[in-house]
């Protein structure tokens, strides 16, 4: 169903359609709208259920810092390449153990920073590098060969499967081929909401819960300096989220509810006012939902209209 409409110049020029789910703290779905259990993708939205999983599985990471970066879409600003290489030097590997393929960082300033530099894709920028170096060390730590860790079949995907659905609460409805070359799990949006709920709500000392407090902690590991769920957790107390490609994100906040939702054709523009609006329906505000409520559009560098939802 319609979700965003886009209006230029007082006109209705466009509409994106999508799904959204909302959950109160005791798990119940209290709004939404479009097709909330039907699976989808969720893309990078699935990391901190993997990061998880690698925890679970004996990665060796007692910096909290390091647990947001395996759990990142990472900018490829220097402060995350600087990160990942330390990483990847404590298990005795470079970027060529990567499979991720080489790429230009997401952020725009990296990737135009790298450019001037007369730069080109690298497998340490990819944004998924820190949630691969993660697999990496964490085959390391289990006795299980790097020689093929993305393949489904792998011991540590398996594990990391496992995690996925006990969080979500579904067996995945299909596997998929990310596009970092790791699998990717299909399940629902009302899933996916609830393992965010899970991971906010969890008891402190626990590896869920370890996760969830350190990418709210290190919010810029996550993303990036002008992440979008970078800026949302350090704007919205006690809030984890994470973005996913094709329109799709994740949120929570302890005692309050959680959101899921993914924009049909994949429109990130489309995807904060969703959020936002969900968000405010379970009583949530601040001033970084505000400047997200609305979407400017620009003509001739000027705002003639707006990106915003009418669900």
């Amino acid at each position: 169903m319609p979700l965003v409409e886009v209006v230029r110049s007082g006109f209705v020029e466009g509409l994106h359609r999508g799904s959204v789910v909302v959950l109160d703290a005791a798990g119940a779905v209290v709004a939404g709208a479009g097709d909330g259990v039907s699976p989808i993708f969720p893309r990078s939205s699935s990391k901190p259920m993997q990061a998880i999983g690698m925890l679970r599985a004996g990665l060796p990471l007692t910096d909290p810092a390091d647990v947001a970066l395996v759990s990142a879409s990472h900018a490829g600003e220097e402060f995350h390449l600087e990160r990942v290489g330390a990483l990847l030097r404590r298990g005795g590997l470079d970027e060529t153990a990567l499979h991720c393929p080489p790429d230009l960082p997401v952020g725009d300033a990296a990737r135009e920073a790298v450019l001037r530099a007369g730069g080109g894709p690298r497998r340490i920028q990819m944004n998924c590098s820190g949630k691969h170096t993660g697999m990496l060390l964490t085959c390391l730590a289990a006795g299980w060969p790097l020689n093929g860790y993305w393949r489904p079949d792998h011991p540590l995907q398996r594990r990391l499967t496992a995690a996925i659905e006990e969080f979500t609460g579904e067996e995945a409805a299909a596997v998929g081929v990310d596009g970092c070359g790791a699998p990717v799990l299909a399940v629902s949006l009302t899933g996916l909401a609830r393992a965010y709920l899970r991971l906010v709500s969890a008891e402190p000392g626990t590896v869920e819960r370890t996760v969830a407090d350190a990418m709210r902690a290190f919010p810029e590991l996550v993303g990036g300096t002008q992440a979008d769920d970078t800026r949302l957790m350090r704007g919205v107390p006690g809030l984890l989220a994470k973005v996913g490609a094709e329109g799709v994100i994740a949120a929570a906040v302890p005692g309050i509810g959680a959101v899921a939702l993914k924009i049909d054709d994949g429109a990130a523009r489309a995807r904060m006012p969703v959020l936002v609006s969900a968000l405010r329906r379970l009583g949530v505000d601040a001033p970084v939902l505000t400047e997200y409520a609305d979407v400017p559009l620009l003509g001739g560098g000027l705002p003639v209209g707006a990106v915003r939802a009418v669900w």
